[in-house]
């Protein structure tokens, strides 16, 4: 760094000063020396405006725990799904598993990173989509992500295939997995040069039954068929035999995915509203991408409250690591005082935190609810997550208008609430986005 400059002595000197003039820093760090941050930082009063009442409150089930995993994304899919089985079923309440979405999510996982190992084989290393697919298979993903595989595969009770130890906690396997991954990517790059596509595509055929054998291991066998064994509200029993997962959903859940479509909220230069948007190398099936229709945030909002007034919740993409924490169940930049506390305004625009990696995708939920003020606009967010019963109000939260304008990135809505300009939209030719784009980061 040409004519850098190094901090001096004096400097210090004069921080020191100024520090031990600020008695209300000596008071701050009193209080943080003995008690967490967040707990410390927390503001009841403002956090008091965040009401645990809802215009549209929609009733659905006890929440669920993903526990130690990234499937936040399969769960928030789930707890759509499982109220249409309990439903049709007439049970007053219904679960899926959550270790059948994600065998079958990794699975096509391990085969989309190996068939983009024979597709950049001309790549050196260094570059820097093949150090993005280095990275190798996560448990994150995409709401197109999930209906490629439940199309493909369906879904099952959780009794069915209960989770386990391993679907439950996935940090430790799956870097073994992909330590295997990248080896194997080495050989099929070679393979690729020297003999062709076809060779290496033969041989991926062969490493594929490793994969599968060690994610049987790992998450149980996934059923080709099953018994379905229910009791109603009645206590009533029902048994439906030697039905597949696809029939289940079909028969169970009965939605058609194709009605759905995300819709995200990226105010980034690179991408005009009223467009489509896809993200290269971003996927787990083969034979279907991702898509994205980018709209301004005042839309978006309004296209939630339609589907939630018709009696449907919405699920959705955010960053939660913003101005919330599990014991408190909010979600509010006005209800934490950490900036102020510390003397740290980091108040930037949706745009540039984008751009400038200060916030991302990383958590996926379902809204529930909506409050509306005196002129029909939102002012807070009814939430069910996916962290157990323990966190938050009994597993849900609520998201302050502020939070939801800022830190919410993507919807999934039915496309009866789009208009005929935005489904065209939705539909026309994708703009490519890199790899490593913010809209693609939930995957990660």
């Amino acid at each position: 760094m040409k004519n850098a400059k190094p901090i001096s002595d004096g400097m210090i000197a004069s921080f020191r000063e100024s520090y031990h003039r600020d008695e209300a820093a000596g008071v701050y760090s009193a209080a943080l020396s003995r008690t967490e941050f967040d707990k410390v930082t927390f503001d009841p009063s403002a956090a008091a405006a965040q009401q645990n009442h809802f215009t549209i409150d929609l009733h659905t089930s006890a929440v669920t725990n993903q526990k130690k995993s990234g499937r936040c994304w399969l769960f928030a899919s789930m707890n759509l799904f499982r109220e249409k089985v309990a439903e049709k079923c007439g049970m007053e309440r219904a679960e899926l598993s959550g270790s059948y979405l994600a065998f079958w999510d990794k699975f096509e996982k391990v085969n989309f990173f190996l068939e983009g190992a024979i597709d950049t084989a001309d790549l050196k290393p260094g570059d820097r989509t093949l150090e993005w697919l280095l990275h190798g298979v996560a448990d994150g993903g995409q709401w197109d992500m999930m209906t490629s595989i439940v199309k493909k595969y369906g879904v099952v009770p959780i009794e069915v295939m209960p989770d386990n130890a391993q679907s439950t906690n996935t940090r430790s396997h799956w870097a073994l997995i992909n330590s295997k991954l990248r080896k194997d990517m080495v050989e099929l790059r070679r393979l690729t040069a020297e003999s062709g596509e076809d060779v290496a595509r033969a041989r991926k055929e062969e490493m594929l039954g490793t994969y599968f054998r060690a994610l049987c291991i790992l998450y149980g066998e996934p059923p080709a068929k099953f018994d379905f064994i229910y009791e109603d509200k009645d206590k009533k029993y029902h048994i439906d035999r030697g039905i597949t997962p696809l029939e289940f959903f079909d028969k169970y859940v009965g939605l058609d995915l194709s009605d759905y479509v995300s819709v995200i909220n990226s105010p980034t230069a690179d991408k005009p509203f009223d467009r489509s948007y896809t993200v290269k190398y971003l996927g787990n099936t083969v034979e279907q991408g991702v898509r994205y229709l980018n709209l301004p945030m005042s839309k978006l909002e309004m296209i939630v409250v339609e589907q939630l007034r018709a009696g449907e919740p919405v699920w959705f993409g955010s960053d939660c690591h913003k101005y919330g924490n599990g014991g408190t169940g909010i979600w509010d930049p006005d209800s934490y005082t950490a900036e102020k506390m510390l003397g740290m305004d980091t108040t930037m625009p949706k745009e540039d935190r984008l751009d400038f990696c200060d916030s991302k995708m990383n958590h996926a939920m379902v809204i529930t609810g909506v409050n509306l003020d005196e002129n029909g606009r939102p002012d807070r967010w009814k939430i069910q997550n996916s962290w157990g019963e323990d966190s938050g109000l009994k597993g849900y939260f609520i998201g302050s208008e502020k939070w939801f304008r800022e830190f919410v990135y993507q919807i999934v809505i039915n496309k009866k609430f789009l208009t005929e300009e935005q489904i065209a939209a939705y539909e026309s030719d994708p703009i490519v986005l890199e790899p490593w784009d913010p809209m693609g980061a939930l995957a990660l």
